[in-house]
C-alpha cells in the first residue's frame, strides 16, 4: 500500500490470471494513481487522496528529472532525497486517507479481505 508504478504493472498480470481461473478480485486503490485504472478483470474499491492527480504527476516529473540532473554528486544526493521524501510523504498521506475511510474499513472488514 500504495502499489503504484511499477509493483502495479507487475501485479496486474497476476490479477489477469486469477479472473481467468474464476476468482473474484478486488482492488483496493487511491482515486489519484498513476497507472491503476478500473477494468472488467476486477472490482475496484477507491479511496480519497489529499492532493490531486495534476500534483502527484508533476511531483513525480520533478523527481525523475532531478534524478539525471547535472552536478557534484553531493548535490544530485540532496536533491534526490529530498524527492524520495516528498514522494514518501504521499504514499504516507495516502495510506493515512485509506485508513481513516470508514465505509471502507467497513467493507474490508466484512468481507474478510
Amino acid at each position: 500500500v500504495p502499489v503504484d508504478g511499477s509493483h502495479w504493472l507487475s501485479m496486474r498480470e497476476v490479477l489477469d490470471m486469477l479472473r481467468q481461473k474464476g476468482h473474484e478480485v478486488v482492488v483496493v486503490a487511491p482515486e489519484v494513481s498513476l497507472h491503476i485504472k478500473p477494468s472488467k478483470n476486477f472490482v475496484m474499491k477507491m479511496y480519497s487522496t489529499p492532493y490531486t492527480q495534476e500534483e502527484m504527476e508533476k511531483d513525480f516529473k520533478v523527481f525523475l528529472h532531478t534524478s539525471f540532473e547535472e552536478g557534484s554528486f553531493l548535490e544530485r544526493f540532496l536533491k534526490v532525497y529530498e524527492g524520495m521524501k516528498k514522494v514518501g510523504n504521499m504514499s504516507a498521506a495516502c495510506c493515512q486517507h485509506l485508513l481513516q475511510n470508514k465505509e471502507l474499513m467497513r467493507y474490508l472488514e466484512e468481507t474478510k479481505f
